[in-house]
């Protein structure tokens, strides 16, 4: 009987060291559908002359209280003094971004001489996003 007892709290304490050792569960909120709103920092641009790319990064912030956003995508388009369309680049997180969570997003679009100006456009996987331009986090 007592080599029983020993088993049993031998294997007591183990499971319990190894509970412990577990890294805590984050809770995942339930994915937006239809329109979401995130706010986005000023976009950083930066040329890499030697690489022929222009890189651009936006930090977001998802606004929702209660919601996830999935597939969150952006879209960055190029056009030239015209107006038309030169070339352009996407990105999309891989994770849903939590409430209140931030995420950087980074596009990395080859280099055209003719590059005027751009645009951006937001949108996840179940719906339209409304974007708002923020001074801070």
């Amino acid at each position: 009987m007592t080599r029983l007892v020993k088993v049993v709290l031998t294997i007591t304490a183990i499971v319990g060291i190894s509970a412990a050792s577990l890294p805590a569960q984050t809770k995942v909120a339930t994915p937006i559908r239809g329109d979401a709103e995130i706010g986005y920092l000023r976009p950083v641009t930066a040329v890499d002359h030697k690489a022929g790319i222009v890189r651009t990064t936006i930090k977001v912030k998802n606004l929702s209280t209660t919601g996830s956003i999935a597939g969150l995508k952006v879209e960055e388009f190029w056009f030239d003094k015209a107006g038309n369309p030169v070339t352009g680049s996407r990105d999309r997180l891989q994770k849903p971004l939590q409430p209140g969570e931030t995420a950087e997003v980074k596009l990395e679009t080859p280099r055209d001489p003719k590059m005027d100006r751009n645009s951006y456009t937001f949108s996840h996987a179940n719906g339209k996003i409304r974007t708002k331009l923020l001074k801070q986090f």
